[in-house]
């Protein structure tokens, strides 16, 4: 009996050892990636000085009307991200794309991830480049940042777009990333992609983007500015429980019924946000959360007719 536990024990000790040396390569081989793939990154955009540090803003396309967009929580690269729907727009509207701190290019920063803080920001972005007018649109958690964006400057905004954003009173699990940290950083996220390209692949009709998109996903995920903000974000909400979009702002909203099938309430929860307004839009567009990979025309095609067509945004 004796020596069958020693020779269990010492099976066990021999698989702990190898696993920690399988954690151990693929944790050297990650960084070895790293270190090669900030050679690969391709600049776009412009650096803004912002605060204590620099936010990265893409302009392109050309139009009288500008839309500013803003990312879902955790985005890689939004710049890149928004690539489907910046094709579709780019000869109607000046697209205005603004990475927040910790996200594509962007750099960290060290001032407390508070809504107010975070609205300030984007809004010293959007002031650098001197506008005054625009529409303001993004995906998911910039939905919550935009109701106390327009809140803040109201005079600024005339007109919102919302793809499959969050809304205040949406259920959320809470924040926690411990293990999805531990698992990049030990390089088993890249292994996991490598394996199943198919599963984590987003196709931006260009492979060199796909390409630069994952050389920001390993930079960005789990960074310290993001690990911040995702912390804060239980609390964000619960700030925005009771608000609502102004009366008079023209608001577009699309939403997706995968979310629906996740979040029973979701469709019923964007109409809620809706009721207190006079020009408003809600759109249910097939496809997953991410409608701008997916539903790049239609979204494109609602917002045409919404804001140039009529005229009246």
């Amino acid at each position: 009996m004796h020596k069958a536990l020693l020779v269990l024990a010492s099976v066990l000790l021999a698989a702990v050892g190898l696993l920690l040396l399988l954690l151990l390569c693929s944790f050297c081989a990650h960084r070895i990636c790293l270190r090669r793939e900030a050679k690969k990154i391709a600049d776009y955009g412009r650096r803004l000085k912002v605060f204590d540090g620099e936010i990265n803003v893409l302009v392109t396309g050309s139009g009288a009307e500008t839309l500013v967009l803003l990312p879902g929580y955790g985005t890689s690269s939004p710049g890149l991200d928004f690539t489907p729907l910046l094709r579709e727009l780019q000869n109607d509207f000046r697209i205005v794309v603004i990475e927040p701190f910790g996200y594509g290019l962007s750099s960290q920063t060290g001032r407390e991830r508070t809504l107010g803080n975070i609205v300030e920001e984007l809004h010293e972005a959007v002031s650098q480049l001197g506008l005054s007018r625009y529409i303001l649109g993004g995906h998911s958690i910039a939905g919550i940042y935009s109701l106390h964006y327009i809140q803040a400057y109201p005079d600024e905004v005339k007109a919102f777009v919302g793809i499959d954003t969050s809304v205040p009173k949406q259920p959320f699990p809470g924040f926690s990333d411990g293990l999805i940290t531990f698992l990049l950083r030990a390089g088993i996220i890249r292994l996991a992609i490598r394996l199943l390209p198919d599963r984590f692949a987003v196709d931006y009709g260009d492979p060199e983007i796909s390409r630069q998109f994952g050389y920001l996903q390993m930079k960005n995920m789990s960074n310290p500015t993001l690990r911040r903000e995702g912390q804060r974000l239980a609390s964000f909400f619960a700030a925005s429980r009771d608000m609502l979009f102004p009366r008079d702002l023209p608001v577009l909203l699309f939403v997706a019924p995968d979310s629906s099938t996740a979040v029973p309430e979701w469709h019923a929860m964007h109409e809620e946000l809706l009721q207190n307004c006079t020009r408003a839009k809600l759109v249910e567009l097939p496809g997953s959360h991410y409608l701008h990979h997916t539903a790049s025309h239609e979204i494109a095609e609602e917002i045409k007719t919404a804001f140039l067509e009529t005229g009246k945004a």
